[in-house]
């Protein structure tokens, strides 16, 4: 209940924040598109048949089953099938969330208080109920001794209050828009379960939840199972209708990409993804694919383009030089290598929010963008501000003399001359550098930059470790190079702190491996967060695209404008798919 303030006290105090009623969805940006009645989400089948087992692959390993801490190369599935949150995404929308372990939200005006309110029927897979003091110690363990992305959201919350066991009121005072759906997406931990634990440790334990499955069966580094909860508080709500139609979700690892194929090939694997579009192209031709039992199919995608490439470590000296970085973007040779290595089937890729709206390629910074832009405006690049900046194209030769020259101009404004030893400083040391990565297809791209880099006297050596060590390497930034894939959304937000923001830079942990400290690329990220309008916020979008472009923090790879999958024919799927593409969730075994 809102208490009324005495009119003299009024006159002391600022105004209290308006509120709507409580309501059974949020959006970031106006209102959610599902009505309060809305029985399924859009791209599920609601009468999907439910049983069987589903089988799927990762390469790699892990060593613990917690997902929410820097320490240990997490397993696959926790946060999706174990855990829940108070509100659910629909993919269909950029960004709206539907009420699921919380039946409502209420939201004042200005988003600065924010109450949800729990469902009675909520319970953890144990059968204790889900309380406002879980979500309280949710919010408080996740802030103190979860990732620092946790951090970084969770200590914008001044105050939670709990009236009751069923009601959790939040205030925050930065005017950050986003944090109420933040704050909805929280993992909800239970409080009795970790009493004693030490939750920043890595662990193999089945850890508990609130979701549709349980862990069955862990076997460290080789596979993780997870059993339906036959108990599950959930089922039959709207937000959870379609989903989760297996019995049992098993996750088996493999060390390396052709053995995780070879599962598929003989059965052991029911869906895959594919990245590879050599194999892509030839490599599907088994008796299975042939016979019809293996379904082949792209799916489009509705959301921007991925933004995969190799990450400079700016934390390094050597890449410290923005012009060294923008050099080292111009030697790689898309062109021979979307021909010779990947069958033509790929598009380079300008930007991170390539192919949407809120890209900066192909579209000049308005007066809103310039004003986010600041003092920055006049030291990006004049293609890079009028929106017609691109990547020079080779000849596909593998040796482009003209891009080469270019680019040993470039290095020799920053310092660097080649002798008879190679590309070297004035302090007479060889430009020399690693590229870490995970798998062959990894290799084969890396060996193709390094052959070229070879060719203006860089010597680039290129190592291939296991998964576990490469998760290591990420949290500490103890690298040179790395390969990494930012997959940004419609709706970009808080996330982009933790990806590029200048905290993250020394902060162990966040995704900002580029190690970016640029107050720009802050107060772009700012206005993200605190847009009220479509238009400021597509501003906001585009002058943190254009600076994160203007960075040369990435060599940019290649994108095939949707996602290969192959699926045995005993898996089905719905007609359509989310806004972001594939969605394992929505699966099902076929009688």
């Amino acid at each position: 209940m809102r208490l009324a303030i005495p009119l003299v006290t009024a006159f002391l105090l600022a105004a209290p924040p308006s509120f709507a009623a409580p309501s059974h969805g949020i959006a970031m940006q106006g209102e959610p598109a599902l009505p309060s009645d809305f029985k399924s989400l859009p791209y599920v089948n609601p009468d999907a048949p439910q049983g069987g087992r589903l089988r799927q692959a990762i390469t790699g390993s892990f060593d613990s089953v917690n997902p929410f801490i820097v320490k240990g190369a997490e397993v696959y599935g926790i946060r999706t099938y174990v855990f829940e949150s108070l509100m659910g995404r629909n993919w269909d929308e950029p960004f709206s969330l539907y009420g699921l372990l919380a039946e409502t939200i209420d939201v004042s005006d200005d988003r600065q208080t924010f109450t949800f309110k729990l469902r009675p029927e909520a319970k953890f897979s144990d059968g204790q109920a889900v309380t406002a003091a879980d979500v309280v110690f949710s919010m408080e363990t996740l802030r103190d001794k979860g990732r620092p992305n946790f951090k970084t959201y969770y200590s914008k919350i001044t105050r939670a209050e709990t009236p009751d066991d069923r009601t959790i009121t939040f205030h925050q005072t930065v005017g950050d828009r986003e944090l109420p759906l933040i704050v909805g997406l929280m993992p909800i931990l239970p409080k009795h379960f970790w009493a004693g634990k030490a939750f920043d440790a890595t662990t193999l334990d089945r850890i508990m939840g609130s979701g549709p499955y349980v862990i069955a069966d862990v076997k460290p580094g080789e596979s993780i199972t997870y059993r339906r909860n036959r108990d599950y508080w959930g089922d039959g709500l709207p937000i959870a209708m379609g989903l989760w139609n297996f019995d049992e979700v098993k996750i088996d690892y493999y060390r390396d990409v052709n053995a995780n194929f070879e599962a598929f090939k003989t059965g052991l694997i029911d869906v895959r993804t594919e990245s590879d579009p050599g194999r892509w192209a030839t490599g599907y031709d088994f008796p299975a694919v042939k016979q019809g039992r293996i379904t082949l199919e792209k799916i489009e995608r509705k959301s921007p383009a991925p933004a995969t490439g190799l990450i400079f470590n700016t934390r390094r000296e050597i890449f410290a030089d923005v012009r060294v970085r923008e050099a080292l973007i111009m030697a790689f040779d898309f062109e021979w290598a979307n021909e010779n290595l990947f069958s033509g089937a790929y598009k380079r890729t300008y930007g991170y929010y390539a192919g949407s709206e809120l890209s900066s390629l192909g579209v000049p910074a308005d007066d809103r963008e310039k004003i986010i832009l600041g003092d920055a405006a006049a030291k990006l690049h004049p293609e890079m501000l009028d929106g017609t900046y691109r990547l020079p194209a080779s000849d596909g030769s593998g040796r482009d003399r003209k891009i080469l020259r270019n680019a040993v101009s470039l290095l020799a404004e920053a310092g660097w001359t080649i002798n008879e030893a190679g590309l070297v400083n004035t302090a007479g040391e060889q430009f020399a550098f690693t590229i870490s990565v995970l798998n062959r297809e990894q290799e084969k791209i890396a060996l193709h930059y390094q052959r070229t880099l070879s060719q203006i006297g860089i010597a680039a050596s290129v190592r291939t470790v296991d998964s576990s060590q490469f998760q290591r390497m990420q949290s500490t930034y103890d690298f040179d190079v790395i390969p990494f894939t930012y997959a940004n959304s419609l709706s970009p937000g808080n996330e982009q702190k933790h990806y590029f923001g200048s905290e993250g830079r020394d902060a162990p942990g966040t995704r900002n491996y580029p190690g970016i400290a640029d107050p720009a690329v802050d107060r772009a990220i700012a206005a993200l967060l605190t847009a009220t309008t479509r238009e400021d916020f597509i501003a906001a979008a585009r002058a943190e695209d254009r600076l994160l472009v203007s960075g040369f923090y990435m060599v940019p790879f290649y994108d095939a404008g949707g996602q290969w999958v192959a699926r045995w024919t005993h898996i089905g799927r719905p007609a359509r798919q989310p806004l972001p593409g594939f969605d394992a969730t929505t699966l099902w075994r076929n009688p």
